[in-house]
């Protein structure tokens, strides 16, 4: 459903006054303008009144809520505006233009690039790199136009000097493909001025590049931005310059022209400071250092820059001479080559931009119409206390544009009234076809000012003729007869009219040894006594774009913004009453809302109208039986009561007050809901079923392909593992299928199954002796699988190794004795493990004992005494044992009482067996048999207790160490192992 703003904030259109008058419009607008609400309608014209202040009603979220909308669907907004000229263009395949007017200072500019922006956010929901290519050029060139095109002053900072007009092309999909851009001119005087592009070079460029381009970080050493320079400013000029370097780097700008574009108007600066002295009749340069630098940036002699400063060559028949200047010839020839320099750099800039933002290898027949939106910003009225010719050319084209819209909006509503035979009440306005048609074919610029003067008062265009002494000099001026009169100086109209500028410079231009510099001056390469034809002035170059401009904007179906500028020292809380009022007057709003008001706010064609509103009336949904569209529109509205509010024509239904669209909106959100309520209803029934006879069916056939897959698998390993029981390695060989994923854990479990009978079948035959040897093995490879690199595993395990005379060859009687005397004695069952080793004692140095662990005893014995008993632990005692990562052979077995035992093992044989392993594995494997916990630690360094204090032991490799030995350290001991 539509959103609407409350009334406290006033009529958001003002067709909706309760009374209209200029009274009334003053007051809705500044109550809008004092709530923060900028924007009003006027039907389908926006009229935007400049903030001062940046607001948040531009970002994403608000680009999402006017995309695809209708205008009255959403509070007031140049997005609006922008989403109804797309729209247009999309869908009825027509070419638009969106018109910003108002005067300096009215927010025209940037009304435009918030324009651009929703164009380019809502196109292209696929992000083609091409599409965005394109929409990032036009948007970059924004920042460059603004740059070399608009100025800093008093009423504005970012006053446009020149008239843009931006085509925006699109393919049949909508998605914008290129453009062009019309300027429109030039106010060359701004170079003597405050054009921002020379700001941002003074104050934002890097140091090095000033000291290449001999500028200085001053604005007040220049004679030409002296007085602008002492403008106060909130923008940052460095941060613009970086803006705008880089924009022109995107848009495709090359490093060679980039520079030139900066010397060009370093040039101009450099201009500005030349200074002309005379000595008797010769006129020279009082600061000939100039010359030299204005030679570096312009690529050319010295001497030639200085001669087409102070001469001028003339050809009389065959005779070519130089005529010397005289001082004031050649300070309007300084000033003259510095405003064409700028123009023409200006000119470049925009060919170069259409060059590369052009539509290229488009053809109709292939890709479809090309369609397209034009946005037009183009400078405002301009009236201050002496107004010249530049004025006079900006003030006429508004005056153009202005009857352009009296034209398109106000006589064209008037007449859609009339040929569809609706009775309307006449609103006069005003057409001044007659002036502009007089003006521009007085040969202005072939007479003097009086000349102007007098036949402007011989066809009573003017009145108000007055003579204005000042130092000896007569000031001219003459008043157009108007209902708004603007005051305009002669003085000077046929010099800028002209726009003379001496045939040398463009010669000196053109020999420059810089290929752009060059380029911009072609004229230059003609013969100094070639005979030319005299250049269009100023004025016909400027009638003949307003006729091809106006032209274009007729040929497209127009929506409009209507700026307003609040105040005249940019506050954003200021509303100067008589100020906007003069706006409002000559931007003739109030007219507009008259025509409004007198005629009718919405019309549509009948076809159109049910197309939207049909399911308001059970007369016309779902499709009506009347004799025509006419009858079921009658219907319909009388159903809802609006009768007394529409109009019935021949081809469309007026409608008088928005407040009945709104109406018919509401009642029309609220149907839809049922609608669409009604359809999903049906719809998803409609999906559920095709839904649920898909899934049974794929039940079906699953449960069926499941089956199948199951009994192939179950064959197939029936196949496989049929004869296993005969084969000498009972199937170990033989490779799985691969089952189905429902069978995966099937499979795991039948692989259990197959092992547990492999591992039966390997051990059934086995003797009781070596299933203990076997349990030992698994449990030291449970345990230390990835710890550590030799567990022994590939060897046969014996356990009692003092009893072999591999490891004690002659001692191995005695142990045998002694080990006879302590199973009687302790009455062990058996003996786990025994071994040679070096051991830490008491008194913390390292001897040679025997290791003998039976199931219920860990003795130490002296081997030097006949394998004399020294201490048990009983094994219960035993918590755990440490074993390190290396390849030494410490172990260190702890014990309840903290009286830990460490010893190395040795006296294997081989010499390099490692018996950690196994070692290990017996006593996990005890352990498991009585259900006890041993716990297993392999880390270095080891932390262990002697006799209740904490140490830990370390080992470390040594190159000439024989035989592994403990030493005593601060920590607590390391074992020294061999290193070879």
């Amino acid at each position: 459903m539509a959103e609407h703003e409350s009334l406290e904030f006033g009529k958001a259109d003002f067709v909706l006054l309760d009374n209209v008058s200029l009274e009334e419009f003053m007051a809705n607008l500044k109550l809008r303008f004092e709530k923060g609400r900028i924007y009003t309608y006027i039907g389908e014209v926006v009229v935007s009144v400049n903030p001062y202040r940046a607001m948040n009603i531009y970002g994403r979220d608000t680009i999402e809520q006017y995309k695809g909308r209708e205008l009255y669907e959403r509070p007031p907004h140049l997005f609006a505006i922008a989403d109804a000229a797309y729209k247009a263009m999309k869908r009825r395949n027509k070419d638009t233009c969106i018109v910003i007017s108002g005067e300096s200072g009215a927010g025209k500019t940037e009304a435009s690039k918030y324009i651009m922006q929703y164009i380019a956010a809502i196109t292209n929901p696929s992000q083609r790199a091409e599409v965005e290519r394109v929409k990032n050029m036009l948007l970059k060139s924004n920042c460059v136009l603004e740059a070399f095109g608009n100025a800093k002053t008093n009423r504005n900072d970012n006053s446009s000097r020149f008239g843009k007009y931006m085509d925006i092309n699109f393919d049949f999909k909508g998605d914008p493909i290129g453009g062009h851009i019309n300027n429109y001119l030039l106010e060359k005087v701004g170079v003597k001025g405050v054009f921002k592009c020379i700001f941002q070079l003074v104050k934002g460029a890097p140091d090095a590049q000033l000291r290449s381009l001999h500028i200085q970080r001053d604005p007040t050493a220049y004679t030409y931005i002296k007085v602008g320079g002492q403008i106060k400013s909130s923008i940052n000029d460095s941060a613009d310059f970086k803006a705008v370097t880089d924009a022109m780097k995107v848009i495709g700008f090359t490093t060679e022209e980039i520079q030139t574009v900066y010397k060009i108007l370093a040039t101009i600066l450099h201009l500005g400071n030349l200074k002309f002295g005379s000595d008797g009749d010769v006129t020279l340069i009082e600061n000939s250092k100039l010359v030299s630098v204005l030679g570096d940036l312009l690529s050319t002699k010295d001497e030639n820059v200085e001669k087409a400063l102070l001469y001028r060559t003339v050809a009389t028949g065959r005779d070519v001479i130089d005529k010397q200047h005289t001082h004031q010839e050649a300070s309007y020839g300084r000033d003259a080559l510095a405003k064409a320099i700028y123009e023409r750099l200006f000119c470049w800039i925009v060919g170069r931009i259409n060059d590369i933002i052009e539509v290229k290898n488009y053809d109709a027949r292939v890709h479809g119409k090309n369609t397209v939106i034009g946005v037009l910003d183009i400078y405002g009225f301009e009236i201050f206390q002496n107004n010249s010719f530049e004025q006079f050319c900006i003030n006429y084209c508004n005056e153009k544009l202005q009857q352009l819209f009296i034209q398109l909006v106000l006589k064209q509503e008037q007449e859609e009234y009339e040929r569809e035979g609706i009775p309307w009440k006449h609103v006069g306005f005003i057409l001044l076809k007659q002036l502009h048609f007089y003006f521009w074919n007085s040969n202005v610029g072939l007479a003097d000012g009086r000349s102007v003067q007098q036949n402007l008062f011989k066809n009573n265009y003017y009145f108000s003729n007055s003579f204005c002494f000042d130092i000896g000099k007569e000031i001219e001026k003459f008043t157009f007869k108007s209902e708004i009169c603007h005051v305009y100086s002669v003085v000077g109209f046929i010099d800028k009219n002209k726009d003379t500028l001496f045939q040398d410079f463009k010669r000196l231009l053109y020999n420059s040894s810089n290929p752009v510099l060059k380029a911009m001056w072609p004229e230059g390469k003609l013969s100094i006594t070639e005979v030319t034809k005299r250049p269009l002035t100023a004025a016909t170059l400027f009638k003949n774009s307003m006729i091809s401009l106006v032209e274009n904007l007729a040929s497209k179906e127009p929506y409009y913004v209507r700026c307003i500028k609040p105040n005249d020292v940019k506050s954003p809380l200021l509303f100067e009453h008589e100020r906007c009022k003069h706006q409002v007057e000559y931007l003739g709003l109030l007219e507009n809302v008259r025509v409004r008001r007198a005629g009718f706010a919405n019309r549509q064609l009948y076809p159109r109208f049910l197309q939207r509103y049909k399911m308001i009336s059970e007369f016309t949904w779902p499709n009506h039986d009347l004799p025509s569209d006419k009858e079921a529109v009658k219907r319909l509205l009388q159903g809802c009561g609006f009768e007394h509010d529409v109009a019935y024509g021949k081809t469309k239904v007026f409608i008088r007050t928005p407040r009945t669209i709104f109406s018919l909106e509401e009642q029309r959100a609220e149907m839809v809901k049922r609608i669409v309520l009604f359809l999903q209803k049906v719809w998803r029934g409609t999906l559920a079923r095709k839904r649920y006879r898909r899934m049974r069916a794929a039940l079906i056939i699953i449960r069926a392909y499941r089956r199948y897959k199951v009994k192939s698998y179950i064959r197939e390993v029936n196949r496989r593992f049929k004869n296993v029981r005969g084969m000498k390695d009972h199937g170990k060989h033989v490779k799985w299928p691969t089952p189905p994923k429902v069978l995966r854990k099937f499979e795991e479990a039948l692989r259990n199954i197959y092992n547990r009978w492999w591992a039966w079948t390997l051990i059934k035959d086995l003797s009781p002796e070596q299933l203990v040897q076997i349990r030992a093995k698994v449990a030291t490879l449970e345990c230390l699988k990835g710890q550590r690199a030799d567990l022994g595993l590939q060897r046969a395990w014996e356990g009692n190794y003092l009893v072999s005379k591999k490891d004690s060859p002659g001692t191995a009687s005695s142990f045998t004795l002694v080990s006879s005397d302590l199973q009687r004695k302790d009455k062990f069952m058996r003996v786990l493990f025994s071994c040679n080793v070096r051991k830490i004692n008491r008194f913390n140095k390292a001897e040679d004992r025997a290791l003998l662990i039976t199931d219920r005893h860990l003795y130490k014995m002296d081997p030097v005494k006949q394998y004399k008993p020294m201490k048990s632990i009983p094994l219960y005692n035993v918590t755990g044992v440490s074993i390190s990562p290396g390849k030494d052979q410490l172990v260190v077995f702890h014990t309840k009482d903290n009286r830990d035992l460490i010893v190395c093992l040795q006296g294997m044989v081989p010499a390099g067996d490692s018996r950690i392993g196994e070692l290990v594995g017996t006593l996990l494997s005890h352990f498991k048999s009585e259900k006890r916990k041993l716990q297993v630690n392999t880390i270095s360094p080891i932390h262990c207790s002697m006799n209740g204090r904490k140490c830990t032991v370390v080992v470390e490799t040594k190159i000439n160490q024989s035989q592994p030995d403990f030493t005593k350290s601060r920590s607590g001991f390391i074992l020294s192992v061999p290193g070879n």
